[in-house]
């Protein structure tokens, strides 16, 4: 490596390379890929002398370079430099919902109320911090008392699928903003890192004597690992409604997905996934205002695969890049190529659209990833109603979004030990569970439930019983890969 290209990081170079730029990224957090040891030894050695953070990025070639405010890069002489395989910005990566009160009429509902003499507000189950694991389980049996609630599992046959399998012994991660782990109809099924459990040679519980006791470079990582904090609860530290308002952000999205697809079955209350016996493995890298970046999405996927989930449920993205960009993100395009190589199956949420109006992905100047990509392990996932319509939010495409699932007004598990399909319903403004980001972890959870039945299989086992047993609607004719939506108990038949 060249001795100017160091240099760059002790001094200021004006400028960044026009072809990576965008208005989403930051250009002084940056991803880079060496082509070998060496010469990421000698950048990591300069780069800490001049005050920069370096991280490494799961089990890629590629580091995160986080400038001081005094330091600037080229990224053209970067990737100019043949010890360098590549060099991009860390994109952001954000939640495919927001709930920010943003239309004239909601503005002029909340305006009302916040001058109006004060209410009681909703309020208290919303944890300040994260909670500590729960140590026993919960248990329980008869009937899930709000399974009628759940249009979504009875429309897609569940109860006649779980007859052939529901999920036992899949591992499924929800990639998202965290999971409430100390909910009642999810707790019994939270992955348990077996590497962390148990007494350690002093005698001490392995859950929590700060020693990485697996080796997989992460201590204590009993449920999975928080990529935001960087610390061992990945707790989903939902906001409450007025400040959801308010501020926008993330309202319990992980939790509301992560019962979708495996909250507890037959358990006597509450809600089914659609594997009620897979097991969720928790990674979080999305925070509370439903905000992330590329890095903490590779740790992610990369954990997850290293640690044992043969599904990986994908219920975020953004729309573009632009395909005048080429490979803009070549970071987290490598990332899921990892996981196919490993033999794993990334379902993505197909994306809900310019301002909440679906368009198509496969002609839009800006299609929804990573939804879009063209790795063969993904399953692109629409969102429908009750009705077999699609949400008006969803994407499609004929040629990049294979199939529909239930998406709109979801009944599932939210923060707090609750249940709801309603987002926001206050001051006479309502939001209910809608998004594409519901779809994919019914998709998700299905995928779990058929290798439970059929241990042997592989994604692309999975996946085309998946897509050949579609039911075909009419509103998917011509716009998904299948022209159906998810029919579970036709899978489960297989």
């Amino acid at each position: 490596m060249t001795m100017n290209m160091f240099k760059t990081l002790a001094t200021v170079v004006v400028g960044l390379w026009a072809g990576v730029a965008t208005a989403n990224t930051d250009s002084k957090d940056l991803l880079i890929k060496f082509a070998n040891t060496a010469a990421l030894k000698s950048f990591t050695s300069l780069a800490h002398s001049g005050g920069a953070r370096i991280e490494t990025l799961g089990e890629s070639q590629w580091v995160r370079v986080q400038l001081t405010e005094k330091q600037d890069l080229s990224l053209s002489e970067i990737a100019a430099d043949p010890n360098v395989l590549a060099v991009q910005p860390n994109y952001k990566i954000r939640l495919l919902e927001n709930y920010q009160a943003k239309t004239p009429a909601a503005l002029a509902k909340l305006g009302r109320a916040l001058m109006a003499p004060p209410i009681p507000m909703p309020g208290g189950e919303m944890p300040a911090d994260n909670p500590p694991f729960p140590s026993n389980k919960i248990g329980g049996s008869g009937a899930d008392s709000e399974l009628s609630k759940q249009w979504g599992m009875n429309d897609i046959g569940v109860q006649a699928g779980w007859k052939h399998g529901k999920g036992a012994g899949v591992i499924v991660a929800v990639i998202d903003t965290g999971v409430d782990y100390t909910h009642e109809d999810l707790q019994d099924n939270l992955w348990r890192n077996a590497g962390e459990m148990g007494k350690d040679a002093q005698g001490r519980d392995k859950s929590a004597n700060g020693v990485d006791d697996d080796g997989n470079g992460y201590v204590d990582d009993l449920m999975g690992w928080d990529m935001v904090t960087n610390d061992n609860k990945p707790f989903d530290l939902a906001m409450g409604p007025l400040d959801l308002l308010m501020k926008g952000g993330n309202p319990g999205h992980g939790t509301h997905c992560a019962g979708n697809v495996a909250a507890v079955g037959n358990n006597g209350r509450g809600v089914a996934g659609v594997a009620p016996d897979a097991k969720i493995m928790i990674l979080r890298f999305l925070s509370e205002k439903g905000e992330g970046d590329t890095a903490g999405a590779i740790k992610a996927i990369d954990y997850a695969v290293k640690n044992g989930a043969r599904v990986l449920s994908n219920s975020w993205g953004s729309e573009g890049e632009d395909p005048a960009e080429g490979e803009a993100n070549k970071a987290l395009r490598e990332a899921i190529q990892r996981a196919e190589d490993a033999g794993t199956l990334f379902v993505a949420a197909a994306g809900n659209g310019h301002q909440g109006v679906g368009y198509d992905n496969d002609t839009d100047a800006k299609p929804a990833y990573p939804a879009s990509y063209d790795h063969d392990t993904i399953i692109s996932v629409a969102a429908i109603d009750v009705d077999d319509k699609f949400g008006s939010f969803s994407n499609w495409g004929r040629r990049t979004v294979d199939i529909a699932a239930p998406g709109v007004k979801v009944f599932s598990t939210t923060v707090g030990g609750k249940y709801s399909d309603m987002v926001i319903d206050l001051f006479g403004i309502q939001a209910s569970w809608d998004g594409t980001s519901m779809a994919c972890p019914h998709v998700a959870g299905a995928a779990a439930a058929y290798w439970s039945k059929h241990p042997t299989a592989t994604w692309k086992d999975v996946k085309k019983a998946i897509l050949d047993s579609a039911a075909p609607i009419a509103v998917a004719k011509g716009k998904l890969v299948t022209e159906g939506k998810l029919n579970f108990e036709a899978l489960m038949q297989k």
